[in-house]
């Protein structure tokens, strides 16, 4: 995800807060809130899968 989305996210959240979103607004936010948890869970996925787990206990035992 660009930065510029990251910062458009931001912008709409804050324009939530005060006045209000139109429907097309609350449709884009929606939109790219997926798209950055779409990106976030790939991420974090792929850190996982390559996690390696050694179980000291075993190396001692041989």
């Amino acid at each position: 995800m660009t930065a510029e989305k990251i910062a458009r996210i931001n912008e709409l959240a804050r324009k939530q807060r005060t006045i209000g979103l139109t429907l097309a607004e609350k449709a884009e936010q929606q939109e790219l809130r997926d798209e950055y948890r779409r990106g976030f869970v790939a991420n974090l996925r792929a850190q996982l899968d390559n996690i390696e787990i050694v179980d000291k206990t075993d190396e001692n035992k041989q």
